[in-house]
């Protein structure tokens, strides 16, 4: 019998590794500039970039996993590491990702894996 191996993942929340089909990955989407300047004229602000979830692992660009906790996100936002894990500048908002996980716990669906996925990611 041949063992298939899988992809495994660290979580960028709380630093845990587990197979990719059981992680939420999540990509970098940049938002521009918002306002431009400030009210005195002479500070840019910086770019903003959202974080949003990809659980179909098919956008585009470097992505990040995390566990569908709420807790491992709280902690990555703590610890500032989807700046690193993603590697861009700016302000990272998380909001996207916070409502895909509460809308995912409060529905009462499984919160080990994504639903239609096999074990290597890859849709069913």
């Amino acid at each position: 019998m041949v063992r298939r191996a899988y992809p495994v993942r660290t979580c960028v929340g709380c630093r845990k590794r587990a197979p990719a089909s059981e992680l939420l990955r999540v990509v970098a989407v940049t938002g521009g500039t918002e306002g431009g300047a400030d009210p005195a004229g002479d500070v840019k602000i910086a770019d903003r970039v959202d974080i949003v979830p990809d659980p179909s692992r098919r956008r585009p660009g470097r992505g990040a996993h995390l566990h569908f906790d709420p807790a491992c996100l709280a902690q990555a936002v703590r610890r500032r590491a989807f700046g690193r894990a993603l590697r861009v500048a700016g302000v990272t908002e998380t909001d996207a990702v916070a409502a895909y996980l509460h809308e995912r716990t409060t529905d009462g669906a499984a919160t080990d894996a994504v639903p239609g996925m096999h074990k290597v990611g890859r849709p069913t």
